[in-house]
């Protein structure tokens, strides 16, 4: 499968490119089994036999029906505005497998007009081609490597539970350290221990953290925002935005707020949980997606209903990165 066939257009001017896996906009259980078990030419013909079959709904189609849902109403309001999500298929099936995903996509009535199929190869050269926002994918490799290219990027999971999400309202929930912030302060932790952490983030409450790798998505999220805030919606506003972390609101919540300030950015909520499990107050938000770099609090919003999503940045990944399910073959991704 050396053969690589892709399309690379022009992206709209203000379009925020949001790139997803076909595996993680689809479930692909099946067909990941027949290439492990009998290989690629076996998972071609039963992709090709069962074309006409649309693929079962994976762990990203709510957050990309959301996304089409904000683009309907952006349109209403600016009918001649590029300020829209624009999702890209990136994927490094065969190109013979895209009339099926050509036909899911039809089936479920989605506004992805454009592909990127790599033929075996990896999608992640063509990310900046595409001025990638933001990238998701259930393979965690090649998230790491999307990361190390500077492109903010996570690994999505299934729930472990169906959990009904807002239809008309995108909600997305995001930590605060090595995810919209650096890890710099985790790594004060990991060093030093929690104490030593308070003691820091208190000397240096005024002075803003870095960025992390998904500052710039949050940003992208925001300029949306202020789009229907100016036509006076801000209590209507179809994109809701949550800062969940583990910090203490009294102790280290200060720099986290003003870090947000310094950048001109805003989360519509911010809760504050002093080390509690995050899962019970995901399952009362309902994002449709929620970012951590963590494993451990991937895996408890998932327990408790949540489409989670792991940023591999920052210290909280030494020694190596894990997931809690095996990772797809490559063809299948």
């Amino acid at each position: 499968m050396a053969h690589v066939f892709f399309s690379v257009q022009p992206k709209p001017q203000n379009a925020i490119t949001i790139a997803v896996s076909s595996k993680a906009l689809f479930r692909m259980e099946e067909e990941q089994r027949i290439y492990r078990e009998k290989g690629v030419e076996e998972y071609v013909r039963y992709q090709l036999e069962h074309e006409n079959e649309p693929l079962s709904p994976g762990p990203a189609f709510p957050f990309v029906r959301a996304l089409e849902a904000v683009n309907s109403q952006l349109r209403e309001l600016y009918p001649d505005s590029e300020d829209l999500f624009d999702i890209v298929l990136m994927t490094n099936n065969h190109a013979q497998v895209g009339v099926r995903l050509i036909n899911s996509i039809n089936h479920y009535n989605l506004f992805i007009e454009r592909f990127c199929m790599t033929g075996g190869n990896s999608p992640i050269c063509y990310l900046k081609a595409y001025h990638t926002n933001l990238y998701l994918s259930s393979d965690a490799e090649k998230v790491s490597e999307a990361i190390g290219e500077g492109i903010a990027a996570a690994t999505i999971f299934s729930p472990s539970k169906d959990v009904a999400v807002p239809q008309s309202q995108l909600r997305v929930a995001f930590d605060g350290d090595a995810v919209l912030f650096s890890d710099e302060s985790e790594q004060i932790v990991k060093a030093h221990g929690l104490d030593m952490f308070f003691e820091h983030e208190k000397t240096y409450e005024n002075k803003p953290l870095a960025q992390g790798p998904l500052k710039g998505f949050l940003e992208a999220l925001g300029r949306l925002q202020k789009k229907f805030y100016s036509k006076g919606l801000r209590l209507e506003c179809p994109i809701r935005t949550y800062l969940v972390t583990a910090r203490s609101a009294a102790s280290s919540g200060a720099r986290a707020l003003k870090t947000l300030r310094s950048w001109g950015l805003e989360t519509d909520e911010a809760l504050f949980l002093a080390g509690a499990p995050k899962g019970p107050l995901l399952e009362k938000i309902r994002p449709h997606i929620f970012f951590d770099d963590q494993m451990f609090h991937v895996a408890g919003a998932q327990e408790m209903g949540t489409v989670a999503a792991h940023v591999p940045y920052g210290v909280a990944q030494a020694p190596r990165r894990t997931a809690p399910e095996r990772q797809a073959p490559p063809a299948a991704q």
